[in-house]
């Protein structure tokens, strides 16, 4: 290895555009801006979406649809994953904090409990809402619901 035979690494040389740098470059002057308009001067960015003055597709485009700002949304809890819950961890009650202990919900989460799967015990349940058929099926097994 001699120092007339050294290379730089392949691909950390890049061939960028030496912009401003004198008139005999070619590309001194306005430094390939053009001149005057909004990408003129230095700081300038486009918004995302525009279009060169035209209307924008987002502009352009219908509205519709409709956001209820007072919706409620609750996390879904089936009967089956209650069945789960107690069978797996032998519970007699479930509370919104047991669901949180166990990663069924966030702390913040609303809850309710619906109707799919069956209960195979005597369950104490604790959630914010109840479908009917949820309702029933804990309360005919001897159950208690409790909404909070």
């Amino acid at each position: 290895m001699k120092l007339n035979n050294l290379k730089p690494a392949e691909g950390s040389i890049k061939n960028r555009k030496r912009v401003g740098r004198g008139e005999g470059s070619g590309h001194g002057g306005t430094s390939t801006r053009g001149h005057k308009g909004a990408g003129q001067r230095s700081g300038t960015k486009r918004k995302i979406g525009f279009e060169g003055g035209q209307m924008p597709l987002q502009r352009r485009l219908p509205k519709f649809g409709f956001k209820n700002i007072n919706r409620v949304e609750y996390k879904a809890i089936n009967l089956d994953t209650l069945q789960f819950l107690a069978e797996k961890y032998s519970l007699t009650e479930i509370s919104h904090d047991t669901l949180v202990e166990y990663g069924i919900c966030a702390k913040k989460d609303l809850v309710k409990i619906l109707g799919r799967g069956e209960l195979k015990g005597k369950l104490s349940v604790t959630a914010h809402g109840f479908s009917a058929t949820a309702k029933d099926a804990i309360e005919k097994l001897g159950g208690t619901v409790t909404t909070l």
